[in-house]
C-alpha cells in the first residue's frame, strides 16, 4: 500500500481522482487478534499518513472505518474478528488521521457512513463477515454524492452538498442584522437602566401602567423588530444553507397526504364560531378559506403529492382561488372607497414583499423563486392600473353615486383582451418582461419560462374575482340577495337549484381530474375550468344561511398568516429549497415533523407580527412622504439588482 501511494506521489502518471482505502480485518485474522498486531498497525498507518495527506492535496481520499461483524454467524477460523477488536483498530485510525495539523481541506476524509450503514444491514449477512449487496449499493451512492454533488450541485435533498460561499449581498445583510441586534441590546440596556432610575408616578397618579412595548418610540420599535427578524433569518440560514441539519427526500404515498388531511379537517370542524357578519365572503370566511387552503398546500408540499395528478390538479385550483380572492378583495376595496393614494400602494406592496425581499438577500435566491409573491404583486398592480386609470372606478361624484357600471365593464373587457393577447405568444410575453431591471424580478436561472408558465396557468383567476365582485355588488344593490342570519342567499327554489348544480359541478371537476391523462393536458384546460370549482365552493359555502353564519376559528387563525406560512416553508420546514424535508431530530420522523412544524408556525406568526409593526412605521399616511420613501426603496432595490448582476457576471 505504501509503495502504491508513493508511486502516485512521485511519478508523473495517471492516478485515480477518488481513492477509497481501508484495512484492519485481515490484520486481526492473521495475527489472531494480538495486541502486537495492533501496535504494528498503528506504526504502519502513521508511516503512510504523510503520503495520504500529500495525495489529498489533489485527490479525494476516503479512509473506510472497519465494518462490524455478526459474531454469531462467524466460522471458527474467523472467531477472533470481534467487534471489540474492530473498535480498537477504528479508534487507532481516528486518532492518527484526525491528529494532523495540516490544512483541513487537504486531510484524508473518514468515511464514517459506511460503518453506520453496516450496523443497520449486518443482520442480512450470510457468513457474519461479508455484508449484503444492499450495503455496497448504499455506500456507492454516498460516495458518488460526496464526489459529484460539489460539481453538479443538485437542487434537492441530496446528501454531501458543500456549503455555498457567501455572496457580497449576504455578507452585507448579515452585517446589517448583527449591527441591529447589538444596537438593540445596548439601547435596551440603557433604556431599562434609565426607566429603573426614573421615579415612577403611576401609582401616585392612579394611572394604569402601559405594557412595555406600548411605551417604546418608533425608532425603538424599529430596532427591536429588525433585531428579532435578524435572529429569525439566522435560523433560516442555519436550516437551509449551513450544513448543520440533515435533509431527507420526499416519497409520496397516499397515507402521507390523506391521513394529515383528515386530521386537519377534524380539527377545523371542531373549532367553530359565529361570524360577526353574515355577508358573502365576509372577513372571517375569507380568512377561513385561506387557512384551510394553505394547510392543504403545506401537506401537499411535504408529502411530495405533486406526483399524483388528481391531487396536483386540485391544488392548482387552490392557487387559482388565492388569486381569485386577490381580484375580489382589491376590486371590492377600490369600488367602495375609491382610494388610489400612494400610501395604499406602499402598504400592500410592503406586506406582500417584505419577507420575500429579506429572504432573497439572506438566502441568495432570485425574486422569482418565491413565485406566488411576484404573481400576486403583479396582479395587484394590474388591478390598480386597470381601476385607477381615468375614469377612476369607485370614485364618487358630487351627488355621491359610484362610477357607472358600463365604465367598469369596458375596463374589464380591455383587461380580458390584454390577457388573451399576451397568452397567444410566449415569445411576445417574454419580450415584454425582458427589459432590465424588470427581467431580474421575473427570471429564474436566467430564463423567463417559469414566469410564463405561472402566469399563463392562472391568467384569468384574478379577472374572475373582479367580475364576481362586480356582479355581487350589483345583486346586492338590487336587493336580490338575502344575507340575514339563517336565511338562504336566494329564494328557496333558486337556492336549492343553485346548490344542487354547484355540488354536481364540484364532483364533476374532481372526476375529470381523476381521468386526466397528463399534467400538460390538464394545465391547458385548467384556466377555463378552475373558476367553476371556485364558484361552486362559494355557493355551497354561502347559500345555506346557517353555514354562512359560522366559520372555523382554527382555519381562520392560519388564514391570517397564510402568506408567511407559504414563504417560510421553503427553508425552515422543507429544506434544500423545498426539494427535501428538514430533519431537526434524526431517526424519529414523527417527532421531527411535530417539532419542526411547531417552530415553523411560531416563526411564521412572529414574522407576521414584525411585518405589521414595520408597515406602520415605514409607511406614513401622507402620500407625499410615502412617495419619497417609495423612491428611496426603488433606488435601494435597483442598487441590489445591479450588484447582483455584476456579481453574476464576475462568476
Amino acid at each position: 500500500m505504501k509503495n502504491c501511494f508513493k508511486a502516485w506521489t512521485e511519478r508523473d502518471q495517471l492516478k485515480p481522482h477518488l481513492i477509497v482505502v481501508g484495512a484492519a480485518t485481515w490484520s486481526i485474522k492473521i495475527h489472531n487478534g494480538s495486541m502486537e498486531a495492533l501496535t504494528q498497525y498503528k506504526i504502519n498507518l502513521t508511516s503512510i499518513t504523510p503520503l495520504l495527506e500529500k495525495l489529498a492535496e489533489t485527490n479525494d481520499i476516503y479512509w473506510v472505518l472497519q465494518d462490524p461483524v455478526y459474531e454469531d454467524l462467524l466460522s471458527e477460523n474467523r472467531k477472533m474478528i470481534t467487534n471489540q477488536r474492530i473498535g480498537l483498530y477504528n479508534d487507532v485510525t481516528l486518532s492518527i488521521l484526525n491528529s494532523s495539523t495540516r490544512n483541513m481541506a487537504a486531510k484524508v476524509k473518514i468515511l464514517r457512513a459506511s460503518k453506520l450503514v453496516a450496523e443497520e444491514t449486518i443482520a442480512g449477512s450470510l457468513d457474519g463477515l461479508h455484508l449484503p449487496e444492499t450495503t455496497r449499493d448504499i455506500n456507492a451512492m454516498i460516495l458518488m454524492n460526496s464526489y459529484c454533488n460539489k460539481i453538479v450541485k443538485p437542487i434537492d435533498g441530496s446528501c454531501c452538498l458543500p456549503q455555498p460561499h457567501l455572496s457580497v449581498i449576504q455578507k452585507l445583510t448579515g452585517c446589517f442584522f448583527i449591527i441591529c441586534i447589538m444596537s438593540c441590546m445596548v439601547v435596551t440596556y440603557f433604556c431599562h437602566s434609565w426607566r429603573k432610575s426614573k421615579p415612577s408616578t403611576d401609582v401616585e397618579s392612579g394611572e394604569e401602567k402601559k405594557p412595555a412595548t406600548a411605551s417604546l418610540s418608533n425608532p425603538e420599535k424599529l430596532l427591536l423588530s429588525l433585531s428579532k427578524l435578524g435572529l429569525i433569518m439566522g435560523y433560516f440560514y442555519l436550516c437551509d444553507r449551513a450544513n448543520l441539519f440533515m435533509k431527507e427526500q420526499k416519497y409520496y404515498t397516499h397515507s402521507t397526504f390523506f391521513i394529515p388531511l383528515v386530521y386537519i379537517i377534524v380539527l377545523g370542524v371542531f373549532y367553530n364560531d359565529n361570524t360577526k357578519e353574515t355577508t358573502v365572503l365576509n372577513r372571517e370566511q375569507t380568512d377561513e378559506w385561506k387557512g384551510w387552503m394553505q394547510l392543504i398546500i403545506l401537506i401537499y408540499h411535504i408529502s411530495g403529492a405533486s406526483t399524483f395528478l388528481p391531487v396536483y390538479m386540485h391544488v392548482r385550483v387552490l392557487v387559482a382561488a388565492y388569486l381569485f380572492q386577490t381580484g375580489y378583495g382589491h376590486f371590492s376595496y377600490f369600488w367602495k372607497s375609491g382610494e388610489y393614494g400612494i400610501s395604499r400602494i406602499c402598504q400592500i406592496l410592503f406586506r406582500l414583499n417584505f419577507l420575500v425581499v429579506v429572504l432573497c438577500l439572506v438566502m441568495d435566491r432570485p425574486y422569482q423563486f418565491y413565485y406566488f409573491v411576484p404573481l400576486v404583486t403583479f396582479w395587484f398592480m394590474v388591478i390598480y392600473v386597470t381601476l385607477g386609470i381615468w375614469p377612476q372606478t369607485g370614485k364618487k361624484d358630487e351627488n355621491g353615486s359610484c362610477s357607472p357600471y358600463w365604465e367598469v365593464v369596458l375596463k374589464l373587457l380591455g383587461l380580458f383582451l390584454c390577457i388573451c393577447l399576451l397568452a397567444t405568444s410566449q415569445s411576445s410575453f417574454e419580450n415584454a418582461f425582458s427589459v432590465w431591471p424588470i427581467s431580474k424580478l421575473f427570471e429564474w436561472q436566467g430564463f423567463l419560462h417559469e414566469w410564463w408558465f405561472r402566469w399563463k396557468l392562472d391568467r384569468f383567476a384574478v379577472l374572475h374575482g373582479m367580475v364576481f365582485a362586480l356582479l355581487y355588488g350589483a345583486l346586492k344593490k338590487g336587493h336580490l340577495l338575502s344575507e340575514s342570519k339563517g336565511e338562504t342567499l336566494f329564494a328557496p327554489r333558486l337556492s336549492s337549484l343553485l346548490l344542487f348544480t354547484s355540488v354536481v359541478v364540484f364532483l364533476t371537476y374532481s372526476i375529470w381530474c381523476a381521468s386526466c391523462k397528463n399534467k400538460t393536458e390538464c394545465n391547458e384546460l385548467h384556466p377555463y375550468f378552475s373558476v367553476l370549482q371556485i364558484l361552486s365552493f362559494i355557493l355551497i359555502r354561502n347559500i345555506p344561511g346557517y353555514v354562512r353564519s359560522v366559520y372555523s376559528s382554527f382555519f381562520a387563525w392560519f388564514g391570517k398568516i397564510s402568506l408567511e406560512l407559504f414563504i417560510c416553508q421553503y427553508h425552515i420546514w422543507l429544506a434544500a429549497d423545498t426539494k427535501g424535508i428538514l430533519v431537526l431530530i434524526p431517526g424519529n420522523p414523527v417527532l421531527n415533523i411535530i417539532v419542526s412544524t411547531f417552530i415553523f408556525v411560531l416563526v411564521a406568526h412572529e414574522i407576521s407580527q414584525i411585518t405589521n409593526d414595520l408597515v406602520q412605521i415605514a409607511i406614513p399616511k401622507d402620500n407625499y412622504i410615502a412617495l419619497k420613501r417609495l423612491l428611496c426603496v426603488a433606488i435601494f432595490l435597483l442598487g441590489i439588482l445591479t450588484l447582483s448582476t455584476v456579481e453574476q457576471l464576475n462568476k
